[in-house]
């Protein structure tokens, strides 16, 4: 893996976490001093999602550190980078879910855009390279609620500017990825 950053999206079950699971494995195969991070993003407001959690934990190969933080990603992978070190992030979708849709409060609209930027322009610099998760759920029927409407809208938009940032794009087709180069957006 390059140093360049890596966006994997695809639908639910996938393969999109156990593909970048993959890469990340291959990462540490290639020097005795790479180390990976798994910033997870999930929050566990059910019996469900804790089961989906555990998997997930469970799932994920040995030697690699779990850092889990809903909110504040900006902060995590400022800390968290450095030469050596891929960070695996999994995933925008719920990361972006409990921005817009809290289980306890008001979404904070201004709040997100802001973290968001801080993201974005976090990445343009990290010494580390960082692959994401997301999930795109953009091809299906038009939701009927305008809630669900924005929030599609929204990781449309989170996808396609953290693409940009990104060297590599895997489109993940039940099980297989599908990959790319980014191409620098035109002007």
């Amino acid at each position: 893996m390059s140093g360049a950053h890596h966006l994997i999206v695809g639908g639910q079950r996938s393969g999109k976490s156990g593909h970048a699971e993959r890469l990340a494995r291959q990462w540490l195969g290639t020097s005795a001093g790479h180390s990976v991070t798994v910033v997870a993003t999930a929050l566990a407001w059910d019996d469900e999602m804790r089961a989906r959690i555990a998997r997930h934990q469970a799932d994920r190969p040995a030697g690699m550190q779990t850092i889990e933080e809903p909110l504040q990603l900006s902060r995590v992978l400022r800390e968290q980078a450095r030469p050596g070190r891929l960070l695996l992030v999994d995933c925008l979708t719920l990361w972006l879910t409990n921005w817009l849709m809290p289980a306890q409060g008001q979404a904070d609209l201004a709040a997100w855009r802001v973290e968001l930027q801080a993201v974005l322009d976090t990445l343009v610099n990290l010494p580390s390279p960082v692959v994401f998760v997301s999930n795109e759920v953009g091809w299906g029927v038009i939701p009927l609620s305008s809630e669900v409407r924005a929030f599609v809208d929204e990781l449309g938009w989170l996808n396609q500017a953290v693409a940009e940032r990104c060297g590599q794009l895997t489109l993940m087709v039940a099980g297989q990825p599908w990959s790319r180069p980014v191409s620098p957006p035109s002007t």
